[in-house]
């Protein structure tokens, strides 16, 4: 017998959850199925879990989750006295029953949990770790992937996803914990009775706005400028904070893409509901067509990224990443210097990845521009480096091609709320200036020299998938 088969067997005897053993059961003969969810456990790297949501050791659900979660209140345990851990959660499906799941494990094992009492942003958890002095933190979220998958993203204490080193830890605990003999599930209703689980309160979500709004260059801009913005959270958890923080800052007209507003794990109106592609905004561009806004804006399922459409002649143009970046980049060093409030010595950061045009702008203004691995959390390393040295005030942007930027320190992670803001505070400068956000980039292009963005994306499913990326690489 081979090893996926007896593991299939097994949970076949052991699982007790209805939906899962209903799935067990219908694949029963499939060999190819049976391999797909068994072959593997579901691996915990440096961004956690992400996998298809389903019965198996190589799925997402209720088992690999506290099996996981087990693994990693061991390790908090290991590094504090009295460890605590902020959980957020998203739109996809199970997300919020696996945030519960997560949050009474740790209960259980010995880990104080503040949970947001609805679905929040990926950067809402990076702040409450900080907020709340957590050691540690959950997402459940698989971003922008498709509605069949989520994930189980982690955190260390400054707010940044775990580090290789803290990340190499925390799986070889959880590889320690066996499946069904090894975790206390806990009971999240007597956890949270006895206060070992907390709902994070609107003091640290009003904090987290003040400190969004605080990010804006030059505010006075934005009121005057009558912006018409058309936005869409993609069935996701920016619909609330985007909106929020766009209202306070006096945006004049932002309009909400009604079939994609509300939460829905199905992602029935994209089915990859990533802003760096058009298909999801297809909605919102016919609305353009009547509506003629300044700006359309997209923020993936867990809103830590977003994209954007522009007018350009007739049509609506999607700008890439990079070009957003640059942009910013641009707006920001180029007003605060006007304005006298860049700092000295100023520091930017992008990825190995993203575009050098943003370093030939940075060299124009005088700032450093630093240069690291792919992942948000080197750009987090950096401003904790800078941090540790008394000179956060420093830092003045980072950004990745794939459509996330952050301009301050409040968290360790892309915030496409905070992104959503100071692209409509650039396109009100603009827009006040007479100038659309093309004819801003293609003056970049103009100043800086012109440079070519592509990002070609493959996907490889299942256990030939996985041969073929391993043959690749």
């Amino acid at each position: 017998m081979t090893e996926y088969r007896a593991r299939y067997l097994e949970w076949v005897d052991r699982v007790t959850d209805p939906a899962l053993r209903e799935e067990l059961l219908a694949v029963e003969g499939d060999d190819e199925a049976i391999q797909d969810r068994f072959y593997k456990d579901l691996e915990f790297g440096t961004a956690g879990l992400r996998g298809v949501i389903g019965a198996g050791t190589n799925r997402m659900n209720v088992y690999t989750v506290s099996r996981a979660t087990k693994g990693f209140a061991d390790y908090l345990k290991s590094v504090s006295d009295a460890p605590s851990v902020a959980i957020g959660y998203d739109s996809r499906r199970n997300s919020d029953l696996f945030s519960r799941t997560a949050a009474a494990v740790f209960a259980a094992n010995g880990v104080r949990v503040w949970l947001y009492p609805e679905l929040a942003p990926t950067p809402m958890v990076s702040f409450a770790i900080r907020y709340y002095g957590c050691d540690g933190g959950v997402v459940v979220t698989a971003s922008h992937n498709p509605a069949e998958y989520n994930g189980y993203k982690a955190y260390g204490p400054d707010g940044c996803q775990l580090s290789g080193q803290a990340s190499a830890r925390v799986t070889a605990a959880v590889e320690r914990v066996d499946l069904f003999t090894g975790v206390d599930f806990g009971d999240f209703d007597a956890s949270l009775a006895s206060g070992a689980i907390r709902y994070i309160g609107q003091d640290c979500c009003e904090s987290y706005y003040e400190n969004v709004i605080a990010r804006c260059v030059d505010p006075a801009v934005i009121p005057s400028a009558g912006l018409k913005v058309i936005y869409s959270p993609l069935h996701g958890t920016g619909n609330k904070p985007v909106r929020e923080v766009l209202r306070r800052v006096g945006v004049g007209e932002v309009i909400v893409v009604k079939e994609q507003e509300l939460p829905d794990g199905n992602f029935p109106t994209a089915p990859y509901p990533n802003p760096e592609i058009r298909q999801p905004f297809e909605p919102a561009l016919r609305m353009a067509g009547t509506l003629k806004p300044d700006l359309l804006l997209a923020t993936d399922p867990d809103a830590d990224r977003v994209g954007i459409a522009v007018p350009d002649g007739e049509d609506y143009r999607l700008l890439t990443g990079n070009e957003v970046g640059a942009m910013l980049l641009e707006y920001i060093l180029s007003r605060r210097t006007a304005l006298g409030t860049l700092p000295a010595r100023p520091v930017a950061v992008r990825s190995v990845v993203s575009t050098s045009l943003a370093d030939r702008i940075a060299a124009r203004y005088g700032c450093e521009m630093r240069t690291v691995l792919t992942g948000f959390k080197y750009i987090g390393a950096v401003i904790a480096e800078l941090e540790r040295a008394g000179e956060s005030d420093r830092y003045v942007f980072g950004f990745e091609e794939s459509y996330g930027y952050l301009p301050g320190t409040y968290v360790r992670d892309k915030d496409a709320v905070v992104a959503s803001l100071l692209i409509c505070e650039m396109a009100s400068y603009y827009k006040s200036q007479g100038r659309t956000l093309v004819e801003v980039l293609d003056g970049i292009y103009a100043e800086y020299g012109n440079f070519l963005h592509r990002t070609d994306s493959y996907t490889f499913a299942g256990v030939k998938g996985m041969q073929t990326m391993a043959r690749i690489m």
